[in-house]
């Protein structure tokens, strides 16, 4: 979706939002729903309630650059007390991604995007910031930091991993989807979409449904954008550029499949009953697939009001 000079005509209520974030808002007709939340968009401090929420995760993602200069989104896990909030700007995860995944010794200096999920009460945080560090842990100086809503996050829990494997002995760097690879997507509820805007950086955002709302096609895979909270921080990327990464899970196994390739968003003419209209086109370039999360699911239940699958 291309931006005219009407789009980016900007307004007092557009202020926090990029020029893509607030083309798709009009597109979509929620402009003024979304100008009311645009305060959640300006930079902020990691608050006491954040602090208390991080420090009690066990699960992050992340969304970044690797050396190569290709956009991923990798899993982090550790025991609570792993994201440490050191100050009101400054939050340190001590881990990082594992050799064998993209984002193995990914640089410091570059925009990151972080999400950090509590499956089991359906909560999530979205920080976006700098990396200033990669060594032996990552350190980011946070430029954003908002909570989102627990529309279509399935309940479950993860129990860590202790058989000591060397998670780097699987991997699969490739370029082409395998039919294992297919299956994963098709039987996925759950996958963390990531986007990069070339002022605000990158982006790490949820996505959940039924299992099989992700499809896969000769052209690549594609799924509906369901109802949200009318930011349209990814969408908004996604007009600007459209670099895109995925990464799908397995829960019960581990087993994990990372994609980095473009995206788009299409607008359909007549949307399906309840539907947005909107539906999102990703195009594959690489692969990584292994075991990358040292964790397992013990319980699951899915999130109440998945929307229908369609046909289409």
């Amino acid at each position: 979706m291309s931006t005219t000079p009407s789009d980016l005509a900007a307004s007092p209520a557009d202020a926090g939002f990029h020029a893509g974030e607030l083309a798709v808002q009009r597109k979509a007709g929620v402009r003024g729903e979304a100008a009311r939340l645009a305060r959640m968009l300006e930079p902020v401090t990691l608050s006491r309630g954040i602090a208390g929420f991080l420090a009690e995760r066990t699960f992050l993602v992340v969304t970044g650059r690797s050396a190569s200069g290709q956009l991923w989104t990798s899993p982090l896990t550790g025991p609570p007390g792993f994201l440490e909030v050191r100050s009101p700007a400054e939050l340190a995860v001590h881990a990082t991604p594992p050799a064998g995944d993209p984002l193995h010794a990914m640089p410091a200096g570059q925009k990151v995007g972080l999400t950090a999920v509590e499956f089991a009460a359906r909560r999530r945080v979205r920080i976006n910031g700098l990396l200033t560090d990669s060594g032996d842990g990552l350190v980011v100086e946070v430029e954003q930091a908002f909570g989102n809503c627990p529309q279509y996050i399935q309940q479950r829990l993860l129990a860590p991993d202790d058989d000591g494997a060397d998670p780097a002995g699987g991997v699969r760097h490739g370029t082409e989807l395998e039919p294992a690879d297919v299956a994963l997507i098709r039987a996925a509820d759950t996958f963390l979409l990531g986007t990069v805007n070339p002022e605000r950086g990158a982006d790490a955002s949820h996505r959940g449904g039924a299992p099989g709302f992700v499809r896969v096609d000769d052209d690549g895979l594609w799924w509906p954008d369901y109802p949200g909270n009318n930011l349209f921080n990814s969408l908004g990327n996604l007009a600007v550029d459209p670099e895109a990464a995925l990464l799908f899970f397995d829960f019960p196994s581990g087993r994990t499949l990372q994609l980095s390739g473009t995206a788009e968003t299409n607008w359909a003419a007549a949307p399906h009953p309840g539907d947005t209209g909107r539906m999102v086109r990703f195009t594959p370039r690489r692969l990584v697939a292994g075991h990358l999360l040292p964790a397992h699911e013990v319980a699951f239940r899915p999130y109440p009001h998945n929307p229908p699958l369609t046909d289409e």
